[in-house]
């Protein structure tokens, strides 16, 4: 099969020929047909410090994927030859005591697909009966099926604390940001503010219905909170983009007892003032994936019910490239500029 390949520890990828992968008894495999290039990817592909925390070469990376099952292993119950699936990209364990209380999505031992086994950035892949997800609605194209493993961020994000009637900030209009909004909207919200200096990220943002696209180098949050109308500060933050400085604005900005989000994973050491989150008494809670499988139930009864968010959240998808312009994915992804960009697979 063709397939993205880091064969030994150094910056880039390759698109080579490599052995196809077989199920074990309770495992599936699928033939790929869309993947979505996502921040770990560029930093596996970079083979930066992040990267080399993570993984060990050789791998083929890729976690965010939709596709065909084409074959199953003895042991496999439910799915079926023909389905299409998404995949749910963390393999846990079963027996640490998260697992055992179902609290899944914590698992201490958990591993990545396309970072610590081989992943989806090819023709095929493999993965646990457990880990998939079948889409029975047809309405689910394989660019949005691509994109559940982030849906599925954004729905755990912004489902973290009820919305009914808060006005939301979002930091950071990326595709995970930028589907919060579809979610938080769909779930109540009075008011959303995202922030961004990108202007086609934030003109993407107006177009899903925003209240306030916030470019904060030319408007504070002050500024945006008078514009909204707000008297007290925002309810609820979603911490998107992983700045320290948009951590500490988000948290001067929060009403007394607010509660924030957090899903950006920072890129340096943030100083917070703690004072403030004690004396306003701010909850600050960490989102890592998605919840196992409560989420991943949210986004197809979302999907399924709500036209519009599915029509917003399919519109995250800004650059379908066939796989074999990569290259050209992975520079449009790391320039930042636009929403998420899906390789199509299947044409190779």
């Amino acid at each position: 099969m063709k397939a993205l390949y880091k064969s030994s520890p150094r910056p880039g990828f390759e698109l080579v020929e490599r052995p196809e992968p077989e199920p074990g008894a309770d495992e599936v495999k699928i033939r790929v047909l869309a993947t979505g290039i996502c921040g770990t990817d560029l930093h596996i592909q970079s083979w930066d410090a992040t990267a080399q925390t993570m993984i060990t070469t050789p791998l083929v990376p890729g976690h965010e994927f939709y596709g065909e099952v084409v074959q199953v292993g003895e042991d496999v119950r439910d799915v079926r030859p023909g389905n299409r699936v998404s995949g749910e990209g963390h393999i846990v364990c079963g027996v640490c005591r998260n697992c055992r209380a179902g609290r899944r999505q914590m698992c201490i031992h958990v591993q990545s697909v396309g970072v610590q086994r081989d992943g989806a950035f090819a023709e095929f892949v493999v993965i646990p009966e457990t880990n998939v997800w079948v889409h029975h609605d047809p309405s689910i194209t394989p660019e949005l099926g691509a994109i559940f493993d982030p849906f599925g961020n954004a729905t755990h994000t912004a489902l973290s604390f009820p919305l009914v009637g808060e006005d939301v900030l979002i930091t950071g209009a990326g595709p995970i940001g930028l589907m919060a909004i579809a979610v938080a909207r769909h779930a109540g919200a009075r008011k959303i503010a995202i922030t961004d200096v990108s202007p086609r990220r934030l003109a993407l943002a107006r177009q899903m219905g925003v209240d306030l696209a916030v470019d904060v180098s030319a408007m504070t949050l002050e500024a945006a909170q008078r514009e909204l109308g707000l008297l007290e500060g925002f309810d609820v933050g979603f911490e998107m983009s992983g700045r320290p400085t948009a951590l500490q604005a988000m948290i001067e900005n929060m009403n007394h007892g607010g509660r924030i989000a957090l899903l950006g994973l920072p890129s340096a050491p943030a100083d917070l003032d703690w004072g403030r989150v004690v004396t306003h008494m701010l909850t600050l809670k960490g989102i890592y994936g998605r919840e196992m499988f409560e989420t991943w139930y949210a986004m197809s009864a979302m999907l399924a019910s709500n036209p519009v968010l599915r029509a917003n959240v399919a519109a995250v998808v800004t650059d379908v490239l066939p796989a074999s312009r990569w290259e050209d994915g992975f520079e449009l992804a790391r320039s930042g500029s636009g929403g998420k960009v899906v390789l199509d697979w299947s044409g190779v």
